[in-house]
């Protein structure tokens, strides 16, 4: 189910060339705070994957929710 949502949400990446200095920019919308910046676009979809791997540990750490992607729907419950 992790690897689904991560892949759903990786589709819904954007990325950019930035004029500056020529490195790839991408970021996920939806999810605050998800961006990533290397010199290659397959440098950048990797960090990309990364961080939003940590940003749904962190998410799940502090209990907080996670959007909805593709209909995938990634709950938090408490265990006892």
């Amino acid at each position: 189910m992790l690897t689904n949502y991560i892949r759903a949400a990786m589709r819904k990446a954007k990325y950019e060339i930035l004029s500056d200095d020529g490195t790839f920019y991408g970021e996920i919308p939806g999810f605050q705070g998800v961006y990533a910046n290397a010199p290659t676009l397959e440098a950048c979809r990797d960090e990309l994957e990364e961080v939003v791997e940590e940003w749904i540990l962190l998410k799940v750490h502090d209990n907080l929710s996670l959007p909805v992607v593709e209909g995938l729907e990634l709950k938090i419950k408490e265990v006892v």
